[in-house]
C-alpha cells in the first residue's frame, strides 16, 4: 500500500494515487497539473520515510478536476430577551484534485 501524508491548504491529508480530494480553493483551471511538495510522510509498501518537517526531493503530482462548493452550514445568532435574531448560511469554495502519482527522488510510486 503506497500513500503519503501531505500538507496543503493548511490541513494534512492522507493521499493515495488514483483517488480525489477536496482542498481549499486554488485559482487553477480544470485539467491543470499541480505538484504538492510539502510531503510529511511516505509509505512505500512498508518502507516508511518521515520528514523533519518535510521530505526532500519528494512530491505528489495531481490534476485539477474542477471547482465545487462545500455543504451549506447555517449560522444562527440570537440575543436573549432582545428579539434579535440573525440567520446566515455559508458555503466554502473548494478545488477537487485527482492524485496521479507520488514521486520520491525521481522514482514514481503507483
Amino acid at each position: 500500500m503506497n500513500y503519503a501524508i501531505v500538507e496543503a491548504s493548511g490541513k494534512q491529508f492522507w493521499i493515495e494515487p488514483g483517488k480525489f480530494y477536496d482542498l481549499n480553493y486554488i485559482d487553477l483551471n480544470p485539467g491543470d497539473k499541480i505538484a504538492l511538495v510539502r510531503v510529511l510522510l511516505v509509505n512505500n509498501n512498508g518502507n516508511v520515510s518521515v520528514g523533519y518537517p518535510c521530505l526532500e526531493n519528494t512530491s505528489v503530482e495531481a490534476t485539477v478536476l474542477g471547482h465545487i462548493q462545500s455543504k451549506k452550514i447555517t449560522v444562527y445568532k440570537m440575543r436573549p430577551k432582545k428579539k434579535t435574531r440573525k440567520k446566515q448560511g455559508h458555503r466554502d469554495n473548494l478545488t477537487r484534485i485527482m492524485v496521479n502519482s507520488i514521486s520520491v527522488s525521481g522514482s514514481i510510486l503507483l
